[in-house]
């Protein structure tokens, strides 16, 4: 009876499904990302998709977290058959070398890994980068798990999975077709002090304060800054954030969701008083058709995204968000436009 059943219809850009829906769409033969916990995803049969754990999304009724439900999005295949393929640590660099000359990659990179860290501090300086249409995600676990879970990638079409590789799928598309990434940041730099790191990494004790060598977890509280603002720094025009993940006063020490750079002058965002509203006015027009999307995890925490919606975008909320580079507290979508 379930092998006759209907998908339901979804946003282009994905939707929220159960299980018995979710693996319709597998046994349809369509390439698909699928994001949910891990115990459902070790429950899917063989297929072509690829996919991370999380429990977080943005589906078609609003933000909601769920253990029992997987976010898919039917993947484009207008010019070819899409290729699955693993990165470790080492092999990394290669991931826009290897994406077909014109285009999209999709990658998955299970948090907190070797890989993880190793994308956020080079991938702008990974050869062809840039230069080929590259995003993603990185894989996380429901919040109550941190710390006794580890976040996973999984490829379907081999059924393995991986705590330490990402994933990767490159999407060919006929020339007719670009697939045009924007991003959306609600954050705007305030007009705080400017502030610089002696060292690229994602964690800091130091830093210059307007020039001023100063302990950051020391000016963190002595300023009163509320740490669900991130640090944003303007990247040949675009802004950048830099999340906040803890701060450890007694050791000195601030830890970030993405690596400070050296070189980059930062300063705490200006607050985002209702964060659904103003994602939905931020969007443009043709948001609508949006091929593929993810956003932040503390996007849907900060503010309070459950049961709210973020425009016409679905997708999951993640640990992290990828266009080319590593991005937090961002909003990624694709558009396919025809040329």
């Amino acid at each position: 009876m379930n092998a006759s059943r209907t998908p339901p219809a979804r946003p282009v850009s994905g939707t929220l499904m159960d299980l018995q829906d979710t693996l319709v769409a597998i046994r349809s033969g369509a390439y698909l990302s699928i994001a949910a916990d891990e115990a459902l995803l070790r429950r899917l049969p063989p297929g072509n998709w690829l996919a991370g754990s999380i429990p977080y999304f943005m589906a078609q009724d609003g933000g909601e977290t769920s253990r029992q439900k997987l976010f898919v999005t039917e993947l484009p295949t207008h010019a070819g058959t899409p290729q699955l393929r693993w990165y470790d640590a080492a092999s990394l660099h290669r991931v826009a070398l290897d994406a077909p000359a014109h285009g999209l990659t999709v990658l998955i990179v299970p948090a907190f890994s070797d890989v993880h860290s190793r994308f956020a501090r080079e991938a702008p300086a990974f050869e062809d980068m840039y230069m080929k249409p590259l995003v993603g995600w990185i894989a996380g676990v429901h919040l109550d798990d941190l710390g006794q879970a580890a976040p996973v990638v999984a490829n379907g079409q081999t059924l393995v999975f991986s705590h330490d590789k990402a994933l990767a799928v490159h999407i060919p598309l006929p020339e007719s077709i670009y697939p045009r990434i924007d991003i959306l940041n609600l954050f705007q730099p305030g007009g705080g002090d400017a502030i610089r790191f002696p060292s690229t990494g994602f964690s800091a004790q130091e830093c210059f304060v307007n020039g001023q060598l100063v302990n950051l977890a020391q000016y963190l509280a002595q300023k009163g800054i509320d740490t669900r603002l991130p640090l944003v720094a303007d990247y040949s025009g675009a802004m950048i954030n830099v999340s906040f993940k803890a701060v450890d006063a007694a050791a000195g020490r601030v830890d970030f969701y993405a690596p400070v750079f050296d070189d980059v002058e930062y300063r705490i965002a200006e607050p985002v008083p209702d964060y659904a509203r103003s994602f939905a006015q931020s969007l443009p027009g043709d948001a609508l058709g949006a091929r593929w999307s993810c956003n932040c995890i503390l996007n849907y925490l900060y503010g309070g995204l459950e049961g709210q919606r973020t425009g016409p975008i679905t997708g999951p909320m993640t640990f992290g968000e990828i266009a080319y580079q590593l991005l937090n507290q961002t909003m990624v979508y694709v558009n396919l436009e025809k040329l």
